[in-house]
């Protein structure tokens, strides 16, 4: 197995070489029919031969959208960095991990047909995230996948939708994407709805525990569909809990100075911070508020920036004791051998640890080839009826979860939100407690002593 991991890149470039020499060959192939009922996730691998007179596809495209450049590109090149390293398991011969596709190479019931993604930029911008799936579709593509930001999954899935064409989401949180009574949108991750009641049972649960009072909590939230549709939700689990909220502030996503905002939020005084903010703000949050000498007694926050590798990088010291939700830890390795297997193998291609959003978009992208390959065609009613009868089980999963199953709103019923803390310079899980591997740190302390 070592000397498989040591050559994930070289794999990786091999491949991309002889899908170019392919399909300058033989410019690819109609769709196989659809079976009448797609198999279960959990049947065994067997290759099929493709129906007579009909050659295999030389490979299958999907496309998949991400902040490449702009100022969330370490985000989107860590994602980047995680499908790549789903192709080289689906497409190269990983039996010995357990993964429904990881024996044999490619897609067996699509005569062994390899996996291709074409990759756009989306720049974090609602606008070229939709352009960049028009681009793709017109590249034949059979699926896409993606976006990250909530903004751009909106209207990137809006022209899957319009084209009848399946759209897997692996990242993005907004509870509104699963709530269009859209056919062909189907996420794997937990929502803000999840991820919002989770922080709510914990400081219940907390200020019980401890024997502590919490005056109540503020929110901080970008003013884009992620940031707007988390308070929402917030704001909701906060009067079910009976959370007082002190007050709220919206900011421009972006911005260059956050001072005001943060004098504002200051001057609530409460006791809990949840922000709501993607890498480039959580870091000028962070910044502004040691500034200004704003460090209530706990900040949870809605995930995004706050678990992204440039912002620990960035803030170092000054992260310590902050807590997000989360859908992945590292300390999950601990716990699952095969997340451990699949971090060693991402550090080995990229150099990085494996966090939050990379887990998730790895998770998210192997049930779209999982049940492309169950589909055994690459019509697209097909494919979508077999994500619909997806069930994928917890032990071929790297994620804390249940498993992946997806309800009829296309939401995967069976995933878990978690809180992590960061604590000696890495986030570990404190919450639930049953899953913690080490106790929450409280109160937060002043700037000065981090």
């Amino acid at each position: 197995m070592s000397g498989k991991l040591s050559v994930i890149k070289q794999l990786i470039g091999l491949l991309t070489l002889a899908l170019i020499v392919a399909l300058a060959g033989c410019g690819g192939a109609p769709s196989a029919q659809a079976p009448a009922s797609p198999p279960s996730a959990t049947t065994a691998r067997a290759p099929a031969p493709a129906p007579a007179g009909q050659a295999p596809p030389a490979s299958i495209k999907i496309g998949v959208i991400y902040p490449l450049s702009g100022p969330q590109a370490q985000t989107g090149n860590d994602m980047k960095a995680a499908i790549e390293l789903a192709l080289a398991i689906i497409n190269q011969d990983m039996g010995d991990l357990p993964f429904a596709l990881a024996p044999g190479t490619g897609l067996p019931n699509l005569g062994g047909a390899p996996i291709e993604v074409i990759f756009g930029d989306s720049q974090a911008r609602a606008d070229i995230g939709q352009s960049e799936a028009e681009r793709l579709l017109n590249q034949g593509v059979v699926a896409l996948y993606g976006a990250y930001n909530s903004a751009v999954t909106k209207t990137a899935s809006s022209v899957a939708e319009r084209a009848g064409i399946p759209f897997v989401n692996g990242a993005s949180s907004s509870p509104d994407l699963t709530e269009r009574g859209y056919r062909w949108f189907f996420r794997t991750s937990p929502t803000d709805l999840d991820f919002s009641r989770v922080m709510f049972a914990f400081l219940k649960d907390f200020q019980e525990r401890q024997g502590v009072t919490l005056n109540g909590v503020a929110l901080f939230y970008e003013d884009t569909d992620f940031g707007v549709n988390s308070a929402t939700a917030q704001k909701r689990f906060a009067e079910e809990y009976g959370v007082p909220v002190l007050g709220e502030v919206k900011y421009r996503s972006g911005s260059a100075a956050l001072t005001g905002e943060i004098q504002q939020l200051k001057s609530f005084n409460a006791d809990v911070l949840l922000p709501s903010s993607y890498v480039n703000d959580a870091i000028l949050t962070v910044k502004t508020a040691r500034e200004l000498g704003f460090a209530p007694q706990l900040i949870i926050a809605q995930n995004a920036g706050y678990l992204d590798n440039a912002f620990l990088e960035t803030t170092g010291a000054d992260a310590e004791g902050i807590l997000s939700r989360a859908a992945y830890a590292a300390d999950i390795t601990q716990a699952k051998d095969l997340a451990a297997r699949i971090d060693q193998m991402y550090q080995q291609s990229h150099d990085r640890p494996l966090t939050d959003a990379p887990a998730r978009a790895f998770t998210g992208f192997m049930a779209l080839a999982e049940a492309i390959n169950r589909a055994g065609s690459t019509d697209p009613e097909a494919i979508r009826a077999a994500l619909a009868a997806t069930d994928i089980p917890a032990d071929q999963l790297i994620m804390p979860w249940q498993g992946i199953k997806f309800d009829e709103k296309g939401q995967n019923s069976l995933g878990q939100a978690i809180l992590v803390q960061r604590q000696n310079g890495a986030y570990v899980t404190v919450y639930p407690f049953e899953f913690a591997s080490s106790e929450v740190r409280f109160p937060g302390v002043a700037w000065a002593n981090r």
